[in-house]
């Protein structure tokens, strides 16, 4: 539960960061009438109190990983009917009463990577299919969770050794996940845009190297494989909040995927181009080079532990390579010099270097970032 000074703290940290708030409904037994119906009483006083603070909701789900509806709170017995039912009530009143929210939905979690139908902790999953079948069509945004795993506090699911963090098919996990629930989108809300509203390296507050630079790894294929398949945002669990968080949840020092996330948004455009196949040890993505007319930049990821690869530069550019002497340390370097916070945490000054046309060769477990400020893109 949260209280209002902490909801308040909340719509505090959106406005001082600049950043919009997407949340889902309490549905617990709390929030429904005498005949186990869900009404929106308790969202009003929600929406109402953070119009109030001048805070904006951008997106809300009804229910947070409706395919797992017990462990979100949901009445006993709770089945997809039960959700059609109140989604039914959630839609109506959201456009009349917050036109400017974007309904999400269905968030569903725990299906197309092995977990489609299974038992997790005792609960059925809801078939997203049935959920979306007795909901009807009516979300503007179609919004999906991915964990490519469970980690080790989740004991009856087997997790990722962290040997495999590099492998090609653990990388690919988030294709498969996004695959099946394209197929869902189609079928049932076809044509609505694609989010993922949370993600990870595994669930249950992450494996304890979802905190080391190996999982940066994940993290930025994860970004580069979904946006060059129309999913237009990606939230990540979590900011500062166990293994997998961004930020060491006691100091609040940047961790390595916090960085490989901020060099993304400052370099990585929102247009996706054509940076043909990747193959093992050469995962290359392209997109608009951020704030530079015709500019563009690639992402390229050597994921082997061993090999060398390499590719031919037409163009000069600037080169930010992340690495680390130990895959498994907390901390990471940029272009070699460990990036850490200033005084006053400040930020430091993230430069490349310049790099001419030509062969240019990435080292093993590398993950680099090539700006071309003159490479001609209309895009």
């Amino acid at each position: 539960m949260l209280s209002r000074a902490q909801w308040k703290g909340l719509v505090d940290f959106s406005k001082a960061v600049n950043a919009d708030i997407v949340s889902s409904c309490a549905t617990s037994p709390g929030t429904r009438d005498a005949q186990g119906v869900w009404t929106p009483a308790q969202l009003a006083r929600v929406l109402a109190y953070t119009k109030q603070l001048g805070g904006r909701m951008a997106g809300l789900e009804f229910m947070n990983e409706p395919t797992f509806a017990k462990m979100g709170g949901a009445p006993e017995g709770y089945d997809a009917a039960a959700y059609g039912r109140d989604f039914k009530v959630f839609r109506p009143f959201m456009k009349k009463n917050a036109p400017g929210t974007l309904v999400l939905g269905p968030g569903s979690v725990g299906e197309g990577e092995g977990g489609q139908g299974v038992a997790y902790g005792g609960m059925e999953v809801l078939p997203t299919p049935a959920l979306l079948q007795a909901a009807g069509p009516g979300v503007d945004v179609f919004t999906y969770h991915h964990y490519g795993a469970a980690s080790q506090r989740c004991g009856d699911m087997a997790p990722v050794k962290q040997d495999s963090a590099l492998s090609e098919e653990w990388l690919a996990r988030t294709d498969n996940t996004l695959a099946f629930y394209r197929r869902m989108r189609d079928q049932y809300e076809p044509g609505k845009p694609f989010w993922n509203t949370e993600t990870a390296d595994a669930a249950c507050g992450g494996n304890p190297w979802g905190a080391q630079f190996l999982d940066t790894f994940r993290y930025l294929d994860q970004m580069g494989r979904l946006a060059k398949q129309g999913v237009k945002v990606i939230f990540h669990n979590t900011l500062a909040t166990s293994d997998y968080g961004l930020l060491d949840g006691e100091t609040l020092a940047p961790r390595p995927n916090y960085w490989g996330g901020l060099l993304w948004h400052q370099l990585m455009g929102t247009t996706v181009l054509d940076a043909g196949a990747s193959r093992p040890g050469l995962h290359i993505y392209a997109h608009n080079m951020k704030g530079h007319a015709g500019g563009v930049t690639l992402l390229i990821i050597n994921n082997s532990r061993t090999a060398t690869t390499s590719l031919e530069l037409p163009k000069a550019a600037q080169r930010y390579t992340l690495s680390s002497p130990k895959l498994e340390s907390s901390t990471v370097q940029l272009n070699g010099q460990e990036l850490k916070l200033g005084a006053d945490d400040a930020l430091p000054t993230m430069t490349g270097e310049a790099v001419a046309a030509g062969k240019i060769t990435f080292a093993p477990t590398t993950i680099t970032f090539l700006t071309i400020a003159d490479a001609g893109n209309k895009n």
